[in-house]
């Protein structure tokens, strides 16, 4: 979070492993009465609460931060997307890492308080005190130093706190109940941008107060959370098991690897937009600086009605019609185009334009794609490992995509906003995100 994070495709890393975590260790029977109804409303507050404590410093607050130290004259002015990058980075590998190491570590606690409890609420405390760090941060070091453990603490709450699907909802449930959870969490990437709207220029107010209500939450939740203690601590895992944690052979699995690849670039085309989109409406665009975060938070709203109406529809059709391939390719390649028009956009409504084809574009793929994904797995004995790898395809581009970004639209011109080369990149591999779909044959 991952998350980063922004509307086209800002799911922070937990999102991926949501559905990694379905299917659960062995160590209990599998849940065949229907969840209570106490844990279902606060797990589905509780997802909203957080992803608007984590999107709003995601969204907006990173762009706020470095605008501060750029006016401050900590960075240099055209030195701004270059520090974007390097703090979106690291907070992205923090937040690959942890989702994995951590939802792993849950699994095996055995803890009286159970298995959960004790890591979802430290992870959301230490998210809590690394954004009051990156609010008071004097510079670039320390803005990223907070970041990195924002997305550390972040993915140690969300690892095991989508892991409990798998303990509490029986099979017949989980659809529901996980489509739920995906408009809680673009409801809460709207509600961020709308919590960084309303306390712009007082940072920490934005960072840590929305951080603090979470906490409060996630208290309750894990109280409702019938949470159960592992009766019996697990073999000690070897480094091999811990390697074969993040890995499966895309020899073997050449289905799995080509939809993995899919993941990753679409998603690394999408963050490399959401992570400049600041710096692209200040200096592409021209919006006054007064006026970014009303247009991020209207653009928000667009992409996310667009998004939502077309994930619902897509996936609907894709069941009816039994085909996965035409609706994950096709929307892509749609990606790709948008990602490419914004290159030509000059002015606000273009823009508003461009999110919406971006919105419905990306909510088609989220649709389908995790279905075809299912349908790929090379051995459903190990659903919740496979699963945890291509969880690193949506996490690693975060990590990446503003890495290579800020490289390219820094380094490549001395007024730091290449834009046209950067975008060309991201829509190129979003093409070939769509054509790497083509020879999977294990679906239609």
């Amino acid at each position: 979070m991952t998350t980063s994070s922004g509307s086209a495709a800002g799911m922070p890393s937990g999102m991926t492993t949501a559905t990694a975590a379905i299917r659960g260790d062995q160590a209990f029977p599998a849940p065949t009465e229907p969840a209570k109804p106490g844990y279902i409303a606060w797990l589905l507050v509780a997802q909203l609460v957080f992803f608007i404590a984590l999107l709003g410093p995601a969204i907006v607050g990173i762009g706020l931060k470095i605008q501060s130290l750029v006016d401050a004259g900590v960075i240099a002015e055209n030195g701004a997307n270059g520090a974007v990058a390097v703090l979106g980075g690291f907070g992205a590998l923090f937040a690959t890492i942890a989702n994995v190491v951590f939802g792993r570590l849950s699994d095996r606690t055995t803890s009286r308080l159970g298995r959960r409890r004790i890591w979802i609420v430290t992870g959301t405390v230490i998210m809590t005190v690394a954004f009051l760090i990156m609010a008071v941060a004097p510079n670039l070091l320390y803005a990223t130093i907070g970041w990195s453990l924002a997305q550390l603490g972040a993915n140690m709450a969300l690892a095991p706190f989508i892991a409990t699907i798998a303990d509490q909802v029986p099979k017949f449930q989980r659809g529901k109940i996980t489509a739920a959870l995906g408009i809680a969490q673009n409801v809460g990437v709207l509600g961020g941008t709308y919590v960084a709207q309303a306390f712009v220029g007082q940072l920490v107010i934005m960072f840590v107060a929305p951080a603090v209500v979470a906490i409060i939450v996630m208290v309750i939740f894990v109280v409702v959370l019938p949470d159960r203690r592992l009766p019996v601590a697990p073999p000690r895992a070897t480094l091999r098991n811990w390697a074969e944690t993040f890995w499966v052979s895309p020899r073997k699995n050449p289905d799995f690897a080509l939809a993995w690849w899919s993941r990753f670039l679409i998603t690394f085309a999408a963050f490399g937009f959401t992570t400049f989109r600041f710096f692209y409406l200040l200096n592409h665009i021209g919006v006054p600086e007064g006026d970014v975060l009303g247009v991020i938070s209207t653009s928000v709203l667009i992409y996310t009605i667009a998004l939502v109406a077309a994930s619902y529809f897509a996936g609907w059709l894709s069941d009816r019609l039994g085909c996965r391939k035409v609706f994950v390719w096709s929307s892509t390649a749609l990606f790709a185009i948008g990602t490419f028009a914004l290159i030509f956009v000059q002015d606000v409504s273009g823009f508003y334009v461009l999110e919406a084809l971006l919105g419905l574009a990306f909510g088609i793929y989220v649709g389908v794609d995790l279905a075809l994904v299912v349908d790929v797995l090379p051995n459903p004995e190990n659903s919740g490992k496979d699963l945890g790898v291509f969880n690193i395809a949506n996490a690693l581009p975060q990590t990446l995509a503003p890495l290579v970004g800020g490289i390219l639209v820094y380094v490549s011109d001395p007024t730091g906003n290449n834009y046209a080369l950067w975008f060309s990149v991201c829509a190129i591999a979003a093409i070939v995100g769509a054509l790497v779909i083509f020879p999977i044959k294990k679906v239609r």
